[in-house]
């Protein structure tokens, strides 16, 4: 390809919407625009990423037995329906009627539809096991699209679906799935950590993400500095500490009058005392029964631990006026004390707490000196807040610490979830019906395109990795005119690299070098080779790896071999 014919609008700045620098980069250089908030254009250069990207998965998925298919975008509301999923999946499903009025979404995921597939044709345990993927758009109206790419409303993702007859099939088709995206990341230049997760609205009994450490992700793992543990911050754990039998003499329980002090930091600043030695009590309907969680006033309730340790289907907080209904006390003022009609739950902070502050249930009041026991009966003690760096591990005796990560893809052990909802069942060998065994599993196609761009990059642009970089070579010609000798041997370069296979940029363009090697730098092909004047005085061009690992002087009849041997060699690292 020719730069005077390729589509190759750069910019010297990125937009002021655009904070992150994958986002800035890929704008930039002209690999993406945007058409509306969270959509984007990609315009050739970041195509011909994508498709690479595609086409690395694609094999991966093709060598470990997955056959490809295509399933429609729009997807009727009758099969999220079956599985409960139309109203559940919330607002960041996309629902309109077509001009019959028939209820119709766009698709944000495709478990209904390829379970709809599969229970028409599946009949027989011998027709299993069976994964069908496809490599196809996705919408998900995501309330704050930002970071480019790696959050946006449309989007390019590969989902796989496994269908076994047990569950020692499922395991062998999530292991191979599981190593299948291994090789695929590091294919693409990633390295991966694989984290335990929850499986959030797909749902399943176990999942794990797969996360690039990225100091602007805005996803979050946490890591055990001994054994290796691994979990994203919905799933992370805490071990169960050992209770504190040395808290000294307890001080007696004492009400105290706090009026209008709800919030944490306005009752500590009153009372003053720090948001550590106050305890919130948050009330819940947990599938529509109330349920008391005690957590310390300086942390959050992690909801999915809530719901996993209740083992309920629907949890939601309680609304104002039935928190008062319950407590005689309006939100703010709601505590553990007298609470005896709520069964309490309490995270394992409170093990080692004594003398706290908790609300007094009651307008305008607070407890101080609270502690468990004398005065809280608690039902039991839980995991139930975010872990924190320092926390302990749940495996071992070492501590987490939480780093900034990017979620590029998720493995789901569906179980029965969706076969059992929507009838998809097979004949076993003894002639008894039963439910599909399912696996789901997902790759974020333009999540990795945002993600390398946000990992390899410096203060010049883009570093691809030469398996999915747009093109393998940039020839940059410093020719001043179009006759110019130099441009004759640039030509002659150019047409010599593209016979022997290599993908190929010629910078024809009548512009300064100034411009040549900036926009060489801001695409970030990885292999630049620079055709100037000391092509007359020493016969040789000089190559430049884009990752700056070295500068080579190559005589002009041996740069195709030379070049094309540089390419294998970084594709094998």
């Amino acid at each position: 390809m020719r730069a005077s014919r390729l589509f190759l609008p750069t910019l010297r700045q990125a937009p002021t919407e655009a904070t992150l620098v994958s986002h800035q980069l890929l704008l930039r250089a002209g690999f993406i625009r945007t058409l509306t908030a969270g959509i984007y254009s990609y315009l050739p250069l970041g195509y011909r990423v994508l498709q690479k990207i595609s086409q690395i998965v694609r094999e991966e998925m093709n060598a470990m037995g997955a056959q490809e298919m295509l399933m429609p975008f729009v997807q009727p509301a009758e099969l999220w329906r079956e599985t409960g999923r139309y109203e559940a999946y919330g607002d960041t499903l996309a629902k309109f009627k077509d001009r019959r009025g028939q209820e119709l979404c766009l698709g944000p995921t495709h478990e209904e539809v390829i379970t709809d597939i599969v229970r028409q044709h599946v009949r027989s345990y011998r027709d299993l096991p069976l994964i069908l993927y496809q490599i196809q758009t996705k919408f998900r109206d995501e309330p704050r699209p930002r970071g480019g790419l790696l959050r946006g409303r449309e989007f390019l993702m590969k989902d796989a679906y496994s269908f076994d007859k047990d569950e020692t099939g499922l395991g062998q088709s999530y292991q191979a799935m599981y190593q299948a995206y291994r090789r695929a990341f590091k294919r693409c230049g990633l390295d991966v950590l694989a984290a335990e997760a929850e499986s959030g609205e797909i749902g399943g009994s176990e999942s794990a993400e797969f996360m690039v450490l990225c100091d602007s992700g805005e996803d979050a793992v946490a890591l055990c500095n001994r054994c290796g543990y691994v979990a994203n911050l919905e799933k992370a754990e805490r071990r169960a500490p050992v209770q504190n039998q040395s808290v000294g003499t307890l001080r007696s329980l004492e009400r105290v009058s706090t009026p209008d002090q709800r919030t944490v930091e306005e009752v500590t600043k009153f009372l003053g005392v720090r948001p550590d030695q106050l305890v919130k009590t948050l009330v819940y309907l947990a599938d529509g029964k109330p349920i008391a969680a005690l957590i310390r006033g300086d942390t959050e309730l992690n909801e999915q631990k809530l719901r996993r340790v209740l083992s309920v289907q629907s949890l939601q907080m309680a609304d104002a006026e039935t928190i008062e209904r319950l407590t005689g006390a309006p939100v703010g003022f709601t505590g553990p004390v007298g609470l005896e009609s709520i069964k309490i739950i309490a995270d394992y902070d409170l093990l080692s707490m004594s003398d706290f502050v908790t609300g007094a249930n009651e307008r305008d009041a607070h407890y101080i000196n609270v502690n468990i026991g004398r005065d809280v009966r608690v039902e039991r003690f839980e995991d139930l807040r975010w872990a924190l760096s320092g926390d302990s591990c749940p495996r071992c005796d070492g501590q987490l610490e939480l780093k900034p990560s990017i979620e590029i893809g998720h493995v789901f052990n569906l179980g029965t979830k969706y076969s059992q909802a929507m009838h998809a069942l097979f004949t076993d060998g003894h002639g008894v019906e039963r439910p599909i065994i399912m696996g789901c599993y997902g790759i974020g196609i333009s999540r990795i395109l945002a993600t390398i761009a946000e990992v390899s990059h410096d203060e010049k642009g883009l570093i691809w990795p030469i398996s999915v970089a747009p093109y393998d070579c940039w020839i940059v010609n410093l020719a001043t005119s179009k006759d110019d000798a130099i441009g004759q041997v640039a030509e002659y370069l150019y047409n010599s690299l593209q016979e022997s296979g290599l993908e190929v940029v010629l910078d024809d363009r009548l512009e300064s070098a100034g411009v040549k090697f900036k926009d060489a730098d801001l695409i970030g092909v990885p292999i630049q080779i620079v055709i100037g004047r000391r092509l007359a005085e020493t016969g040789s061009v000089e190559v430049r790896l884009r990752a700056g690992q070295g500068r080579w002087e190559v005589p002009l009849a041996e740069i195709a071999v030379w070049v094309q041997k540089k390419r294998e060699e970084l594709m094998r690292r």
